[in-house]
């Protein structure tokens, strides 16, 4: 079939369409205020052979990995018409364990061979507040995977169109808010049967062939887009290094290398050199640093170009075995995706700084400052919670960074505060800009964030963030930003808590966490240095 360039716009855009259609139905209908709110959840679209063609305006940390959960599903499970699989397991396609991911196979019509195989396959995953484990929201100081929830291997959660009882009852024994959790997983299909629904109608209207040739003429003028890209890149290689403040056993910090070569359209990212996995959760799985790749390549094409898999075709990504950005079990990896996720970003865009110095913004805050608490409610029944809370954007080469966002990795919302308090025994007694904690410079970075949350009952917590030692960068001469500090305040006594920590505190206690600033980009010229100076 002649490509047609006004065709592949149209296609671009129902496709996208119907992975942010999917999105919308998954966050209305959730239980959670994690999902509804929070809107921790990702949505996309594949081929027949698993490639991803769209993907909604979701989670970057999400959507870059999941065609390995699509993988796993396809290699490990024949998936007939009406069935669903579900996995969150890190080690076959998933990222850590409370996002859990439900993968349907879209059959529409016969080929002209006669085999009846899928046309596409689309995926819903979200992050659920709870899935079991040693401590309450499954992100707590595990030493291995075993300790962090219930594993799902891929299984058939919908068989011929069926839910299937015993695989739903299987995960629900091992959570502590069943209710919750069946609840988000019933929205998560609900998801995937509505991207079905959109693609059959328009096969329907358009025809198999055409839909099936423009495809795949997305995923190759993606992949003339990024050879483009890369062609803009001055030739070369480029190096950098930057630190995790610990993995919360030890003190020790831990160290994520990369040497970024550029030649001909064509990129090698290698991240050789990098710490061993550790017996910390800040282990991140090969999906999860597939995933920042594709995120920072991504921000360097235009906007309009579509998010497939051709814009990784032209890199090469090398991930050390058993390291901190490969890990193998049974290594523990909650913060691998969270946290080890935000610090590549930071050393990716650090060496290519470098070759594009104008192009790259200074360091974000470089953590999504995990928090999540538990215990018994005043009614006796369990409760989990788990937010992230936002901090400073690093300041660009032509304008100051934003204050109080999520970056990079994640694009979750804030929760609000009148969500939090209906749903759970906690109150929120401060929530505001943590002003100056941006790094100054000719532009400066944003700032972050101060929330203090309440225990209105006895409950643990547990906290998993980072730029606590080791301060956001700046650029081109300007300061860093502040480090985040992490307190808890129980009577009239404060104690300063680690960057990573698990503990269980009374009624009253006040939970506090101030978030890091981004970086400052560019020197503050004399005339602003005198002006700060007499102020």
């Amino acid at each position: 079939m002649k490509f047609d360039p006004i065709k592949l716009e149209i296609y671009k855009n129902l496709f996208h369409a119907v992975a942010e259609e999917m999105g919308a139905g998954l966050r209305r209908t959730a239980f959670s205020p994690n999902i509804k709110e929070r809107r921790d959840y990702s949505c996309a679209v594949f081929d027949a052979a698993g490639n991803v063609i769209a993907m909604g305006d979701h989670m970057p940390v999400h959507l870059g990995s999941m065609p390995m959960s699509v993988a796993a599903a396809i290699q490990a499970l024949p998936l007939h018409s009406g069935d669903i699989a579900i996995l969150n397991d890190p080690f076959a396609g998933g990222t850590h364990l409370p996002d859990i991911t439900l993968v349907m196979p879209v059959y529409v019509g016969r080929p002209a061979t006669g085999a009846h195989q899928p046309l596409f396959y689309v995926a819903s995953r979200a992050h659920h507040a709870d899935v079991g484990g040693a401590q309450p929201g499954s992100m707590g100081l595990a030493r291995d995977i075993y300790q962090e929830g219930v594993r799902i291997p891929p299984l058939k959660l919908a068989e011929r169109g069926r839910l299937r009882r015993d695989v739903l009852s299987l995960v629900l024994a091992n959570v502590r808010t069943p209710v919750e959790r069946e609840g988000d997983l019933t929205a998560q299909l609900a998801a995937c049967r509505i991207g079905a629904r959109r693609l059959a109608e328009l096969v329907a209207r358009y025809g198999r062939r055409e839909v099936e040739d423009y495809m795949h003429h997305l995923l190759a003028y993606s992949a003339r887009m990024m050879r483009a890209t890369l062609r803009t890149i001055p030739a070369g290689s480029y190096q950098a290094e930057d630190f995790l403040d610990d993995d919360g056993i030890s003190d020790s910090p831990i160290p994520i290398r990369v040497r970024i070569t550029i030649r001909r359209g064509k990129a090698v990212v290698d991240f050789t050199g990098s710490a061993p996995q550790c017996a910390g959760s800040v282990n991140a799985v090969r999906a999860i640093t597939i995933s920042a790749v594709f995120y920072v390549f991504r921000c360097l094409m235009p906007e309009e170009v579509p998010a497939t898999a051709g814009l990784l075709w032209p890199i090469r990504v090398i991930t050390p075995p058993r390291s901190v950005v490969n890990a193998e079990p049974p290594a523990a990896v909650a913060a691998g995706n969270v946290e080890t996720s935000q610090r590549i970003v930071d050393v990716l865009l650090k060496a290519l700084a470098q070759a594009i110095p104008e192009r790259i913004p200074a360091a974000s805050q470089g953590t999504m400052n995990n928090f999540t608490v538990g215990g018994l409610a005043p009614t006796g029944e369990p409760f989990a919670y788990y937010e992230t809370v936002g901090g400073g954007m690093g300041a660009r080469a032509n304008a100051d960074g934003l204050d109080a966002i999520h970056t990079h990795m994640t694009n979750s919302l804030n929760s609000p505060i009148e969500a939090l308090e209906s749903f759970y025994p906690l109150r929120v007694r401060r929530y505001a800009l943590r002003r100056g904690s941006g790094g100054r410079g000719r532009y400066r970075g944003g700032d972050g964030i101060v929330r203090e949350v309440e225990l209105l009952v006895e409950a643990q917590f547990t906290i998993l963030s980072d730029r606590r030692k080791f301060a956001p960068y700046s650029l081109a001469g300007g300061e860093p930003g502040a480090p985040g500090m992490n307190r808890l305040l129980v009577g009239g006594r404060v104690e300063r808590l680690a960057s990573k920590c698990t503990r269980v505190a009374p009624k009253g206690a006040i939970i506090s966490i101030a978030t890091p600033g981004g970086g400052g980009w560019g020197r503050r010229s004399p005339r602003a240095e005198a002006g700060s100076r007499r102020s």
